[in-house]
Formats: C-alpha cells, structure tokens, sequence
C-alpha cells in the first residue's frame, strides 16, 4: 500500500512540475531552509526580544555618582559592592573614584573585587593580591612601582569620576612627649625664674657676692672713724 501511493506520488510530481522527485524534494528543502533565515532577519522585533538570553537583557542605566566630600577609610568600607544599592567605589592615592560601571570588575566575584571600598594603591603598584598590601601607604616602594601606581591613577581619571577622598590619619608620636619630659629634667634648661631665685640664694660654698660687699663698705667705716 505504502509503495504504491509512493509510486502514484512520484508519478505526480514528474507530471506537474516535470522535475525528478530528488530534484523536488532538494529544492523544498532549500525553499524552507530560506524562509527560516529571512523570518529570523525580519521578524517582529517582540519576537526577537523574547527569545533573546536573560544575559542580554538590558541593564537598568546607573545613578549619576553622588559626591561624598571627605571620609574616613572605614566609611569607604561600605562601597565594596556588597549592597547593591550603594555605589561601588575605590581609593587611589587617596582619591575615590565610583567604579559602578565596572562592576563585573571590582564587583562580587570580579577579579578585582578584594580592592573595592579600600584603597589600594600599594596592591596596585605591586599588582598584589595579598591583604598586607590592600593600603593607601606607598612608602618604600621602587621607581618601577610607582610608574605603575600612575599609570592606574591615569586610567582611573579619565575612566571614572572622583567622589570623594579618603580622610588622613596622622598617627601621634611620642616626640612632644619626649620634649616635655627633657625640658623637666634638663637642668640646662630650666626656666628663667627658677635661675634667678636660685642665683638671689646663698652659696652653700660661702657667702654671697653682696654679702662681700656689705662687708667691705662696713670695714671702710670703721677706718675712717679711727682716723
């Protein structure tokens, strides 16, 4: 049965189109296959956005950056990224930079992530991922280092816009103290007054120069009362 209707099939197509049924059939294939292709080029937009991955979804747009003046390091902790509803930011010498729009970068799970909310420069000049070197303190590092902490700063100027800066913390050092306490013990330096109460004393080792003096004026007197 099947073969017949095969045969009558065949039959038909020689007859209607005067083509072989493999010509026929190659070039109903080609047919379908260019209908596919023009629907996916000109096809409804709407169409187009839906079957499109979740990944190439549009992002909403970023809040323009808020400027935040001058705070202090552990304030700056706050924007790694960690609250999506707080701008990512990021210290270079000292200066924040809002780095939102590379937050894949410096986001969670980005490759720079553990430089977010800190400032890094030392880790930068270094390209270091150690956590001693997650500080703002470049001292003592080499010329080649700090070429490569001004190219970051160089980049990150004309990439991001600067917020804010990061709040200096001058530690105290013990030198006034130091001072104070050889100012007290110092003899050398002790203070005016002091010299001159203890020059208005009497020697321990005699008496003093206006007692001398007293003395002699007294010896005068007697002599020209004698003559």
């Amino acid at each position: 049965m099947a073969v017949e209707l095969w045969e009558t099939l065949k039959d038909s197509i020689t007859a209607y189109t005067g083509l072989a049924p493999t010509t026929f059939f190659t070039l109903v294939a080609l047919a379908l296959a260019f209908y596919y292709v023009v629907s996916e080029l000109f096809g409804s937009p709407d169409n187009r956005h839906q079957q499109r991955p979740r990944d190439f979804e549009e992002q909403k747009p970023l809040p323009p950056p808020v400027q935040l003046g001058e705070i202090s390091g552990e304030e700056l902790k706050q924007y790694d990224g960690s609250d999506s509803k707080k701008p990512l930011l990021m210290a270079i010498k000292g200066q924040i930079y809002d780095v939102s729009q590379s937050r894949m970068f410096y986001g969670p799970g980005g490759p720079y992530a553990l430089f977010a909310g800190k400032d890094a420069s030392r880790a930068l000049a270094k390209m270091s991922f150690e956590e001693k070197d997650l500080t703002g303190d470049i001292s003592g590092l080499g010329p080649f280092e700090l070429e490569a902490l001004q190219d970051w700063e160089y980049k990150f100027m004309s990439k991001y816009v600067k917020v804010g800066t990061v709040k200096q913390t001058v530690p105290v050092s013990d030198g006034a103290a130091n001072d104070e306490s050889v100012e007290s013990t110092d003899p050398e330096t002790k203070p005016a007054e002091a010299v001159a109460s203890e020059s208005a004393k009497p020697s321990e080792d005699g008496p003093s120069g206006s007692s001398v003096a007293e003395t002699v004026d007294k010896s005068d007197g007697d002599v020209d009362k004698k003559d």
